[in-house]
């Protein structure tokens, strides 16, 4: 039996992929990223905004603006827009460390900006992390499950997901945090020792998603407690989210 196991482990070979220090993993062709927006829209054309089912479009001065906090990433913005100003593109670096800065507008950076000095000073060798379950579909909670198999191996920069809040150094929220999670999401917050950071994973933690504005939902994390570091996505890719998270505490 021994010997089979050797053999079937050198026919494996390795399966850990070699990003960061490698080429990225292949991203599927429908992968919706990053939006940019090009171009010049017609005159009162709101076609964009009227066809997002989250509100995730508005317009200043006539130019569109894109909240990726917010967007379902279902591209029907895209195929709506008359005038061909909306791309959605495949760039997988949508984590920011502020609100503001998920705004996509005309002329805006590639990506947001991540990196946390204090995070990369305290955590950049080891972070553990606290997963919050608080009321999502499991998309996103599927995602971040997939970081820890052999083929991401979240363990080897020093990330991990534990079981106590106590054992961790942040906590890491996922769904749009029913009323009913509240007081368990304040509680597992407290109970990271200090310093501690709060990561939002996905649309419904940045922005209650499909559900903002429910009155059984507070809206997302940050209604709640403390932000540090915003991952969008419906469900955000893998690639996404370890991202963010190498970027948050500058290994890339």
């Amino acid at each position: 039996m021994l010997i089979d196991l050797i053999k079937a482990r050198f026919h494996q070979k390795h399966r850990t992929m070699a990003w960061p220090d490698g080429p990225l993993p292949p991203l599927p062709e429908r992968f919706a990223g990053r939006p940019v927006i090009e171009g010049s829209c017609a005159d009162n054309c709101r076609t964009c905004a009227d066809v997002c089912p989250v509100a995730a479009v508005s317009f200043k001065e006539k130019a569109p603006l894109i909240d990726t906090g917010r967007c379902l990433f279902c591209r029907r913005c895209e195929a709506a827009c008359p005038s061909e100003a909306i791309r959605f593109t495949h760039e997988y670096r949508l984590a920011g460390r502020n609100r503001d800065d998920l705004t996509v507008s005309q002329g805006c950076g590639p990506f947001p900006e991540a990196l946390v000095e204090k995070a990369r000073s305290l955590f950049g060798r080891s972070l553990k992390l606290r997963e919050i379950s608080a009321g999502g579909c499991n998309a996103c909670e599927a995602d971040s499950n997939v970081l820890t198999t052999v083929g991401w191996d979240l363990g080897r920069f020093g990330i991990q997901f534990v079981a106590s809040p106590r054992h961790a150094d942040g906590i890491f929220i996922t769904g749009p945090v029913p009323k009913n999670m509240e007081t368990a999401v304040l509680k597992t917050y407290h109970a990271v020792p200090q310093p501690r950071i709060v990561i939002a994973t996905g649309a419904c933690a940045i922005s209650g998603g499909p559900f903002a504005g429910n009155p059984e939902h507070c809206g997302g994390a940050s209604s709640v407690v403390p932000v540090d570091l915003f991952i969008p996505g419906c469900p955000p890719h893998p690639l996404t989210i370890l991202d963010g998270l190498l970027r948050f505490i500058g290994r890339v």
